[in-house]
């Protein structure tokens, strides 16, 4: 059997609905969350999987990554050409990505296509074939992919930082696994990772644009019955979340690199994804380092001049967190960096922001969120990680209440409590 509810409805200032978000569970257990937009010509679609990086033993280390690259080349009905050829024809957009807790592919289409969207990615989720030379190309690909990243310095502070932070945990790894792993992982052991994992009660389809919530449940369940995998019979029952991660561990770590600049990552724990303080950390990175107006940037660039990239960020999984400044500098000012981003973080720890920054963190927050979500992809993307990772679904009013309700005491303790903590520093330096 089926169940459908309705979750949220919202209408304009004549009565009129704007948008609708309508939930179905499937038979087997998968999920399929919608929001009409009214106005609308496009609609976007993703398919969200309760699987990354950080489910992964040592010795798949990089699987989930190496799937999502597989998937793409070809099941029983279309090869990895016609998969291509689909969605190309009609000018869609059709991508993927991993993350360290979830996985997702994802496609944008004319709201006409939306159908043959659905098609293809049920097809490539349930029926990919995963054959030993698909393997054995993409593997080359992956570690070209690897390779790349080692290039990036930006990509190699944050690997760094992560690996400092939680050590030799799934979360202190990098997504994509090293040289190592992706050379001796064999094809039976991707395939027991997929048939493991990529299962209907782990699994959400997202879809936002012009669409009717009843059609689209039709057609997924269609295009996601191939091989059985809307058995309910078969379909595996939910596993228990991932065990929990340690804190992150003070303390520092350096690479060499044949780099100009200097690339540093300076931070501290920070909270979990459901922490109800991460509106208030929202405005408090946003004016310390998310914009041309905060803090970091007018002291660091603006004032001194001993950065080009300078910006802080705050990362949130689902028991672990992490606060952090980023920069890159050239070698001889690395010093007066440090000194200059530590002396920043003391100081808000001890005075917290103005009202004026405060004013402005929370515009920047309302406006990036409105924004954002004049796309349908950005829309779909907040109903499917909402769903898979157990986030409530909130309207775009009570969102900017809970910004709204930060108030200078909230973010004052916020800052004390996280800037007292021991520093996590990574170095990567020619």
């Amino acid at each position: 059997m089926t169940s459908t509810k309705t979750l949220q409805t919202v209408r304009d200032a004549t009565g009129q609905v704007t948008s609708r978000v309508r939930r179905t569970v499937l038979p087997g257990g998968l999920r399929v969350i919608s929001e009409q937009v009214a106005g609308a010509r496009s609609a976007s679609i993703g398919v969200w999987v309760d699987v990354g990086s950080r489910d992964e033993t040592p010795a798949l280390h990089g699987c989930s990554h190496f799937l999502e690259h597989l998937l793409f080349k070809g099941t029983d009905e279309r090869s990895a050409l016609d998969i291509s050829v689909a969605l190309d024809a009609v000018g869609g957009e059709f991508n993927a990505f991993t993350a360290k807790e979830y996985t997702c592919f994802h496609a944008r289409v004319l709201d006409e296509d939306l159908p043959l969207a659905i098609d293809v990615l049920g097809d490539m989720i349930t029926s990919s074939t995963i054959s030993a030379a698909d393997v054995e190309a993409e593997r080359d690909v992956i570690l070209d992919e690897i390779a790349m990243h080692d290039d990036d310095p930006d990509d190699v502070v944050h690997n760094l930082f992560a690996s400092q932070a939680y050590g030799d945990s799934p979360l202190g790894r990098p997504i994509a696994g090293t040289e190592t792993s992706i050379k001796e992982m064999s094809r039976e052991q991707i395939w027991r990772f997929y048939k493991r994992h990529y299962a209907a009660p782990h699994m959400v389809v997202a879809i936002a644009g012009n669409l009717d919530h009843a059609s689209c449940v039709r057609r997924v369940r269609k295009a996601f019955a191939r091989n059985g995998f809307l058995d309910a019979a078969a379909a595996q029952p939910a596993e228990p979340r991932r065990g929990k991660v340690r804190r992150g561990v003070a303390g520092s770590a350096s690479a060499t690199r044949p780099f100009e600049q200097v690339n540093l990552v300076l931070g501290v724990n920070g909270v979990p994804r459901g922490d109800d303080r991460r509106y208030a950390l929202g405005v408090l990175n946003t004016a310390l380092g998310g914009g041309t107006s905060s803090r970091l940037f007018q002291e660091v660039r603006e004032k001194r001049g001993l950065a080009y990239s300078v910006f802080s960020f705050a990362s949130h999984h689902a028991d672990a967190g992490l606060v952090g400044v980023s920069v890159g500098c050239l070698p001889a000012k690395l010093d007066e960096v440090l000194s200059v981003v530590r002396a920043e973080l003391s100081r808000v720890a001890a005075d917290g922001l103005t009202d004026e920054e405060l004013q402005r963190g929370k515009g920047q927050l309302r406006g990036g969120l409105v924004l954002g979500l004049e796309d349908s992809g950005s829309r779909m993307s907040r109903l499917g990680k909402g769903e898979l990772v157990g986030d409530p679904l909130l309207s775009i009013d009570e969102v900017i209440t809970h910004i709204d309700a930060v108030t200078l005491d909230d973010v004052r303790l916020l800052a004390k409590e996280l800037f007292s903590q021991p520093e996590i520093l990574a170095i990567v330096a020619p």
